[in-house]
């Protein structure tokens, strides 16, 4: 079976500080592959790489067989690759669903009509509506995003990455900042989509980790020391050194 996403050889630089350093890396289809390491092992700027916001010094990124260096933010996330942040970047001041309307017409290329508000669209506002029901968000289709919860502009978040029809998505901390609940209700949502999108997820919570994920990349100081699925990363001797301490593995 091809990967979806194929990552070989991936270096980036700064000065002599080498951040990841030749990482190999496959996405299946539907699978759901997250990458653990302690802070500062290189995890983001290689997300920052896969999106292109982050020049790579050498290496190779192929999506379907197809490379994504050199492309650019805006043709990569258009080939195929969504994206949250580490930081929830939704319109604060925009309706829940006008915020996942704006991200269907970026993806659509639907033209601005003016006189028309984008909300009258049934093209776009069926759409929008499928995404906000997906991500259990209906009840609060028409709030403002500030008047959500952190969890829930989270869960808009990825519903505005997932209306850019994304075939990888890529998820940076997603229940970083989250209480027990609202962790638990994310971890409930990511289930929803795993199998429906190959997902790379970045994430702390080891719980949440060894729940959600088909395999695991093991990241240390810039290079993937380990990959494996969940119990063989829990019994690896050399992740338990670098990472997890022999207090989680045992839980």
């Amino acid at each position: 079976m091809q990967a979806l996403l194929s990552i070989r050889g991936l270096v980036k630089r700064y000065g002599g500080l080498t951040v990841t350093d030749h990482v190999d890396l496959d996405i299946m289809p539907g699978e759901l592959h997250a990458i653990i390491g302690p802070n500062g092992a290189g995890k983001t700027t290689l997300i920052s790489q896969i999106v292109g916001e982050v020049i790579s010094d050498s290496g190779d990124i192929q999506l379907l067989g197809k490379t994504l260096i050199g492309l650019g933010v805006a043709r990569i996330a258009q080939a195929g690759i969504g994206r949250s942040y580490q930081i929830t970047s939704v319109i604060q001041q925009f309706t829940v669903l006008e915020n996942v309307i704006l991200a269907v017409q970026g993806c659509r290329g639907h033209a601005y009509q003016f006189w028309t508000p984008a909300v009258e669209c049934v093209e776009l506002t069926s759409r929008a509506d499928a995404l906000i029901d997906l991500l259990g968000l209906s009840k609060g289709r028409d709030k403002y995003a500030l008047e959500l919860s952190y969890g829930q502009q989270r869960q808009l978040e990825i519903a505005m990455a997932l209306a850019m029809e994304p075939k990888v998505l890529l998820l940076d901390e997603p229940m970083a900042g989250m209480g027990h609940g609202e962790s638990a209700m994310m971890v409930q949502l990511l289930m929803k989509l795993k199998g429906k999108y190959g997902i790379l997820l970045i994430e702390h919570d080891m719980d949440a980790v060894f729940s959600l994920a088909d395999r695991i990349s093991v990241l240390c100081y810039g290079k993937v020391i380990y990959c494996g699925d969940p119990t063989a990363v829990k019994s690896n001797p050399q992740v338990r050194e670098a990472y997890l301490g022999d207090e989680e593995v045992a839980t």
